[in-house]
């Protein structure tokens, strides 16, 4: 999608720029200081964080440039999504449209929802190799947060039990099994990841996906 500076409000405002005249930009306007959310493109999910925004917009932090896509969403930690358009990009920020009005106060506060002030959690197939109790296994990861995921393994693991993972795209994990339902584990980190460290990490495994899958509608017959 081609970025859009050309919109009433330009990029390095505090908030993302409605296309819809004076009336939407008159909206209450907010700062949301290191909010964390996830993008969703095209149901792959990107970690962003939320800076300024009102009922009808939002200002985001990215850590990938966002691939051409058909719909986009953005999702809070307790798993409140609201469908958006994206309006314009600059450097690292974006500046989306939100295509039904939100209610800014749950935006913000997000005690209500779902997963009322859970940590953001990516959904993402990452393969990784297990280790314990002296053997090693092919794993599979289902979801990843700052501080644990949740994987896929055939051996059946302990709960409280200390093992490895190598994913080949970063350092060694070491976690402990803090549930388990057999295929399904939830892992617990021993040491959590920084948000941008994770953003990083995940991102270009997301993007190369979602490139590959704009890719292919592209080459579909019409």
């Amino acid at each position: 999608m081609a970025q859009r500076n050309d919109l009433p409000d330009p990029p390095g405002h505090d908030i993302a720029a409605p296309s819809t005249g004076a009336e939407m930009r008159a909206a209450p306007r907010f700062t949301l200081l290191i909010r964390a959310a996830k993008l969703i493109v095209d149901g792959r999910e990107f970690l962003c964080i939320l800076r300024d925004a009102s009922a009808t917009g939002v200002k985001i932090r990215l850590f990938t440039p966002i691939p051409d896509h058909q719909t986009l969403a953005i999702e809070l930690g307790n798993g409140d999504r609201h469908d958006a358009r994206l309006v314009w990009t600059t450097g690292d920020h974006a500046g989306l449209q939100f295509l039904e009005e939100v209610d800014v106060q749950r935006l913000i506060d997000e005690h209500d929802g779902p997963y009322p002030r859970r940590q953001v959690r990516l959904r993402l197939v990452l393969d990784a190799v297990l280790h314990s109790g002296g053997e090693s296994v092919h794993v599979q990861f289902h979801d990843i947060s700052q501080q644990g995921a949740c994987i896929e393994c055939e051996k059946w693991l302990m709960v409280h039990e200390l093992v490895r993972l190598d994913t080949g795209v970063m350092q060694p994990i070491y976690a402990k099994v803090r549930w388990r339902n057999h295929p399904r584990y939830g892992l617990v980190f021993e040491q959590t990841f920084k948000l941008d460290e994770l953003a990083r990490i995940s991102a270009p495994l997301q993007l190369s996906q979602a490139l590959a899958e704009a890719a292919r509608r592209k080459g579909r017959p019409g």
